[in-house]
């Protein structure tokens, strides 16, 4: 088994993050440092990641967190800031989150040891639909809505088409919903950004067919059946 597939199958993290340790030095077989991402490992290889012995988990767990804003969707922060880790309170097993949500926005995380799902959540061409809410200020008109729907130049990438939906306006300020098929760095604050509109409020409310549901902020829960059945449909 090659190295980053397996310190995924050890619930490390996701394949190209497996591959940033490797690449950094923190990982060591049999008592050596590796830098080869094509190292091949054998069951009788000894692993390990910052001194610390892992192996492929022989069960895999599965959790959907609501992330309040003020935390870092990381295992660990160097800049010390809080982390969602520290929500996981109960949970024995190695879990990390699968793909990231930025430091303000809240909403629906995944957190799993299964390293081979997060690496189908969060390669490029998954087109696994991401819903949001967007709060802004300010109306908006129904060609910006267009706009955002057809795609938009976000500097260095531009936006696949999504839908925009118009939920309601009170007060000076717009509720829309949004679905994306993709994931880029800071995305939907940079779509709205390109066309002059500020985010009062970000929250990822779905996965596929994963729903933040009644979780309040802070709180995890086990994915539910229907939530399995997606998910081991995602790994045929």
């Amino acid at each position: 088994m090659r190295i980053n597939k397996y310190l995924a199958s050890a619930g490390v993290a996701s394949r190209r993050k497996a591959e940033e340790f490797i690449s950094a030095g923190k990982v060591k077989v049999n008592g050596k440092i590796v830098y080869e991402l094509s190292t091949d490992i054998k069951d009788s290889d000894r692993v390990s990641v910052n001194g610390k012995v892992v192996k492929p988990a022989s069960n895999f767990v599965y959790y959907k967190l609501h992330k309040p804003k003020g935390y870092v969707s990381t295992v660990s922060d160097d800049k010390g800031r809080k982390t969602i880790m520290s929500l996981m309170r109960g949970v024995h097993a190695r879990i990390f989150p699968v793909g990231r949500l930025d430091y303000d926005t809240e909403g629906l995380i995944i957190l799993t040891n299964d390293g081979e799902l997060s690496n189908i959540l969060t390669k490029p061409n998954s087109e696994i639909k991401k819903k949001y809410i967007v709060n802004i200020e300010g109306a908006i008109a129904p060609d910006e809505i267009k706009t955002l729907s057809n795609g938009v130049d976000i500097g260095d990438y531009t936006t696949k088409p999504c839908s925009v939906q118009l939920l309601d306006t009170t007060e000076g300020n717009s509720r829309l919903a949004v679905t994306i098929k993709e994931g880029k760095n800071r995305q939907i604050r940079r779509m709205f950004e390109s066309i002059g509109k500020t985010i009062t409020f970000l929250k990822r409310t779905d996965i596929g067919q994963i729903h933040l549901g009644g979780l309040s902020r802070g709180e995890y829960a086990e994915l539910n059946s229907n939530e399995m059945k997606f998910i081991n449909s995602l790994k045929k």
